[in-house]
This record gives structure tokens, sequence and C-alpha cells, in this order.
């Protein structure tokens, strides 16, 4: 498995995301049981962010908490942190004094008990550049105040360029069967080729590839989910057959939906000119994570084979945001 800032990844090779766009936040109880499982599990690269939860219980809250109560558990755990926005809004400001300040503050919240393995800014500011980014956050690595430096949604060219001025750990960006754009613009050969794993938000569709929901009447008022357009209408009724297609394929190998989607992603880590593919799948409870990490099959060349099939003939229709 491949290292990041100087660990290991664990055996699976994925890890999880916490308190991401979701409105019913589980019980502290719940909460450490589920980061409990994944650890035992194997998952051992966490995600969170200053974005994640509202400004007084964000995930840096929950992991202070955790931490303090397992201290010895901090050093198993490779911890990727996004900010750079403004407090309280999901509203990108890449100025040099808000990232400091973003960064700044999410080490406040974790007061020692853990480390921040990555800093990534979880968009990149249209009014600042990536150089301007990455070199800020390069004097906190020069500082040893973080261990390294992510970058979250960028293309191809933004990563080149990144990677120039400073080495980047990780590149955050969306993949699943429901998205498959970074196989396409070039983002997935440029990480192969500068060596930089990839870090799959929403490897599961946003839930939809896990049959978390079939239509939003399903989906609680207030999700994130509610405003992407390819879950709309007649974007959603057409995206549903590949849905049903990757149902039915997982039906056959007596495994559920989100494994198969799960093992697709790890697996293109094998084919040529792709990079390490790290999934993070998002969870709530100790068995979600346990779904996620055990009996995920190994997909032969004919299921591969099938599942390429299915994404030619069932184009993922609408945009992401």
């Amino acid at each position: 498995m491949p290292s990041l800032v100087g660990k290991e990844i664990g055996a699976t090779g994925y890890g999880m995301m916490r308190l991401t766009w979701n409105t019913q936040l589980p019980s502290e109880e719940q909460s450490f049981e589920t980061l409990d499982t994944a650890l035992d599990l194997g998952a051992n690269f966490w995600n969170g962010g200053e974005l994640y939860g509202p400004v007084d219980f964000n995930s840096c809250h929950l992991l202070n908490k955790y931490f303090t109560k397992y201290p010895e558990k901090a050093d198993k755990v490779i911890l990727s942190i996004k900010g750079g926005n403004k407090v309280g809004e999901l509203v990108w400001d890449g100025s040099e004094a808000n990232i400091r300040r973003s960064v700044d503050e999410c080490l406040r919240i974790l007061d020692g008990k853990k480390t921040i393995d990555i800093f990534e800014c979880a968009r990149q500011d249209p009014k600042t550049t990536v150089e301007q980014t990455v070199t800020i956050l390069a004097q906190y690595v020069k500082e040893g105040k973080i261990g390294g430096i992510g970058l979250s949604e960028v293309d191809a060219e933004t990563v080149r360029r990144a990677h120039k001025v400073h080495p980047i750990a990780a590149v955050e960006v969306e993949l699943s069967l429901f998205d498959t754009h970074i196989l396409e613009d070039g983002t997935a050969k440029a990480c192969a080729e500068l060596g930089i794993p990839v870090v799959a938000y929403s490897p599961l569709g946003r839930g939809i590839l896990a049959g978390a929901f079939t239509n939003l009447s399903e989906v609680p008022k207030g999700e994130f989910v509610h405003l992407l357009p390819r879950f709309q209408g007649e974007a959603m009724e057409q995206n549903l057959k590949l849905v049903n297609a990757v149902k039915e394929l997982a039906a056959r190998k007596n495994v559920a939906p989100a494994q198969i989607a799960l093992a697709w992603v790890l697996a293109l880590s094998e084919k040529p000119g792709m990079p390490t593919m790290i999934p993070i799948p998002g969870a709530t409870t100790k068995d979600r994570v346990t779904q996620n990490m055990r009996g995920v099959p190994v997909l032969s060349d004919a299921d591969l084979a099938e599942i390429d099939a299915i994404l030619k003939l069932h184009e993922v229709i609408g945009d992401r945001y």
C-alpha cells in the first residue's frame, strides 16, 4: 500500500469520510463506535474538514473528543482536513489571511490531540492562484504544523502547477461509477505521472449506488443531494438505469451494490497509467462501515468488461453541481 506523508495506508487501502453534508448528526456514542470500527477494519485514512458540520461542532471538534478519549490511536490515523472556506459558509476565500485563519483554527480545535497529516483547501478560490495557495501551506509544512499539502476538486493543469511549487501528498476528487470525469479529462493521468494518490470522494455516487434512495422524496430535506442536477427529474430517471444495472451485477455476485462500486474504484489502481485510488465512502454507523470494508470482491476481467459496457450503455446525464 502507498504511503502518505510518511505513514502507511492500511491493508484495505481506503478510508472514510465523516460528518460531510449530513444534516442528521449522529450521537457522540454512535460516532465513536463508527470510528472504532473503521480503524479496527483497517480504514486509517480519515477525511474531515472545517466545513463539515456547524461552526461550533464540525468534524475537528469530534476528532478532538475522540483522540482525547483514545490518545493511543492518534498515530494510527492519517488525517486529511479541508478548509479555506469563509467561517460558516460554503464560500471559498483563498486569501493568505483566510487560509492561515482556517489552518490555525483547525489546529486550535484539534488542540494537539491529533496532527493534521494533510491540509487542503476544499476548492481553489478563482481570485487566487494555486501557486499562491500552495506557497502559503508550504510554510506550514516547513514549520512542522501540518504534514503535507493536498488539493481538492482540481483539474490536471492545476495539479501539475501546484506540484512544481511543493510536492502534493494527495488529490481529492469525485470518482465513482456515477462520475468518471477524472478518467477522461487527464486528472487521473497527471496524478499517475507525478505519483500522487487520488482520494476518491463520493465513491458511492452520493449514496445512490448504495441503495440509499431511488428518488429525492426519500432524501431528507436540506441534504446536499437535493441541489445536484443529476438527481432531478428526467436526469434521475435516466441515471437510475445505471444504478439498476449495477444492482443486477451485485445480485449475481451475491454482494451489495456498494461493494461493487468500491471494488471498481479499487480496481482502477491496477490499470496501467492509473494512480493509486483511495475511496473514502461516508458512513455514520458501524454496520455501514463494515459493509464498506468487508466482502468487497476482487473483480475479474469479465466483471470489469461488463462494468465498462454498463457505463457506455447508461451514460450519466446532468451536471455534478
